[in-house]
């Protein structure tokens, strides 16, 4: 079942878009993903920061929600000071993504029953959610993957599109997947599936540090 979020605050993730150092998908040379500018994809502290422009995406005042079962994650939506749409903002924390509670969700497919690409059972651990303006978000994590579901309803392209490498300056980090509509005319959107291997081996020796 999806859920609905809560509004927690406003405009806070809107600085927090501005002030934090990425690599777009245009400097860096990824894939460009119709009507998104992004995404961008950062480490700030022991956080896991995807950041981007929805062009479609028009909203009069930003919000914050929290993310369900993730206990210290959450997301922004806030329209755009330099241009057109929305920037979409997920501070996912790294105690979430390697919580035990959090793998122990159901697995799921991508909305619409799709497989997951690069996964071999085509499903991970996963909750859905959605807030007003966009609908079917999902977060995944496995093993050594994060990764996030975002939707494109206005993406005028159908079935599979391509799956291609997404590198942060020229290290290649992920996958990122375009999916147009469905046979029904729904579940369009991109897949950006990002390895975690690295950032928990350096979750682990920062907390010996502490020990």
């Amino acid at each position: 079942m999806v859920n609905v979020l809560k509004k927690r605050s406003l405009g806070f993730l809107t600085l927090v878009s501005l002030l934090f150092v990425s690599v777009s998908c245009g400097d860096s040379g990824n894939v460009s993903i119709p009507g998104v500018q992004g995404p961008n994809v950062s480490l700030l502290e022991d956080n896991l920061i995807v950041s981007m422009v929805l062009e479609d995406v028009e909203i009069m005042a930003g919000a914050t929600y929290k993310v369900p079962k993730y206990k210290k994650s959450f997301l922004g939506l806030n329209p755009n000071l330099e241009g057109v749409g929305s920037v979409l903002t997920f501070t996912v924390s790294l105690d979430d993504v390697f919580s035990a509670d959090v793998k122990e969700l159901d697995p799921k497919t991508l909305p619409g029953g799709r497989m997951i690409p690069g996964v071999a059972s085509g499903a991970l651990p996963a909750v859905a959610f959605s807030v007003d303006s966009l609908k079917n978000m999902a977060f995944y994590v496995g093993p050594s993957i994060f990764g996030v579901w975002v939707p494109l309803p206005k993406l005028e392209l159908y079935g599979f599109a391509w799956t291609k490498a997404f590198n942060v300056g020229d290290k290649r980090v992920g996958n990122v997947t375009l999916f147009g509509k469905d046979e029904e005319g729904n579940n369009s959107g991109f897949f950006l599936g990002l390895s975690v291997k690295s950032a928990y081996e350096k979750r682990l020796k920062s907390l010996s540090k502490k020990f």
